[in-house]
């Protein structure tokens, strides 16, 4: 098959995983009630739970990143794929385990499937997907990745919708969690027949090392690319207020506003990611044109979309009314998919090829330990201050959208001319 045609499919194979990736992610956000009424868990533990996961990502990364860039791609997501949904199985038989004389306590066994077991299975997928629908898409490159980030959103979209239905169906959670990663795990199995490396062979030498640079030359690369840094600063913010909406905004709006578990994870997930979706779709689109013209223009978008982003993310928080939080979110979406439409492309103006992957995992180990600490911190203030611990955690959210867009704008006026990568 030649690339021309095979590059689509693999945008589509890569797209249907990110959707799985996110939706699994996504699940425990949707049904932290029911888990937290079966199991007894407060929401300072289920805020370390999840930032436990950001942190293992972000360790995990930095050993991905310089991997992802010396092994086979193919093999190194479709492993990834596999062992993350064996994990999401998992997490339907979570409870208090008795070793022996020895009992674990739920929190603990959730803590490990959740958190440690499923981030280690995702943390060699991220790293290695954009740069390898790069190494396919040069001049539809942002389109590209921008319909891959689509995934995500319709995965985090739908994923609201399918669960409160299969809670409905199949009964309790946990039947939730297998049926999901069952189909994770059936997709990771079809990738060993369906993905191919972009270099000729490479499928078939799945541990062939590259040996022309270090181990570390791609860190040495981007610790030298002024750019880099204040991209990453960008990317930080946005993992850091998404995770925070992604693990507590349906409980939120479920008690602030007495909105049912299934409506509020249904609501909440639905229209902020339909916007994005939108947003990122038309914004890929637009950027491949653009950048041509203005190669500054996806900078640009990125600190546009973070000062307008701000002020939604403080009304969502401080919202008086349902409905008055779901046009927030949304208006917040559509600024979240005008930044996440080149979150990689950006990165890439400025690191070459061979130093992507290394990149890309750089990105996750500084926005997974930093970004993850959000679930911390709006456990802490829920437990403390209920439903107002929440709004002001928003206001802390709008705050990092500020503090990344001034971080950004050096890159954009001092230093991305010089560091831009011509291909």
């Amino acid at each position: 098959m030649k690339d021309a045609k095979y590059k689509w499919l693999l945008l589509a194979l890569l797209s249907a995983a990110f959707f799985f990736h996110q939706a699994d992610r996504a699940l425990f956000g949707l049904l932290t009630i029911p888990i937290q009424d079966e199991l007894g868990l407060t929401d300072v533990q289920i805020g370390w739970i999840n930032t436990v996961l950001s942190w293992t990502l972000a360790g995990m990364a930095l050993i991905a990143g310089p991997i992802g860039d010396r092994l086979s791609k193919k093999w190194l997501i479709t492993g990834s794929l596999i062992a993350w949904s064996l994990m999401t199985v998992m997490m339907g038989f979570v409870g208090d385990w008795r070793i022996g004389v020895v009992v674990i306590p739920a929190f603990f066994v959730v803590m490990f499937f959740r958190s440690i077991a499923t981030g280690v299975g995702e943390s060699f997928f991220g790293p290695c997907y954009p740069a390898f629908i790069a190494a396919y898409h040069k001049e539809t490159r942002s389109l590209a990745l921008s319909i891959m980030q689509g995934s995500l959103y319709v995965g985090l979209m739908t994923c609201g919708i399918l669960a409160a239905w299969a809670l409905g169906f199949l009964g309790t959670w946990r039947h939730v969690f297998i049926a999901f990663g069952v189909a994770g795990f059936l997709l990771g199995v079809s990738f060993i027949w369906l993905l191919k490396d972009p270099t000729a062979g490479a499928a078939r030498r799945p541990l062939q090392v590259r040996t022309k640079d270090s181990f570390f030359s791609g860190l040495v690369y981007f610790a030298k690319t002024p750019s880099a840094w204040c991209t990453m600063a960008g990317f930080v913010a946005i993992v850091f207020v998404n995770n925070a909406y992604l693990f507590w905004a349906p409980k939120f709006m479920a008690e602030k506003f007495g909105v049912s578990v299934g409506a509020a994870g249904a609501q909440t997930m639905l229209w902020h990611h339909l916007l994005a979706l939108i947003a990122i779709l038309s914004g890929g689109f637009v950027t491949d044109r653009l950048v041509k013209r203005w190669p500054r223009f996806r900078l640009g978008l990125q600190i546009l979309a973070l000062l307008a982003g701000a002020p939604c993310l403080l009304l969502t928080g401080f919202a008086p009314a349902v409905t008055t939080m779901l046009v927030m979110s949304a208006a917040y979406g559509v600024c979240r998919g005008c930044f996440e439409v080149n979150t990689h492309a950006s990165l890439f103006d400025v690191i070459p090829s061979e130093h992507r992957s290394t990149a890309t995992g750089i990105f996750m180990v500084f926005a997974f330990f930093f970004g993850g600490l959000s679930g911390i911190i709006m456990g802490e203030l829920s437990e403390k201050y209920g439903t107002h611990g929440f709004e002001i955690g928003f206001a802390i959210l709008a705050s990092a959208y500020l503090l990344a867009a001034l971080i950004m704008s050096i890159s954009f006026f001092f230093t991305f001319e010089k560091d831009r990568i011509q291909e």
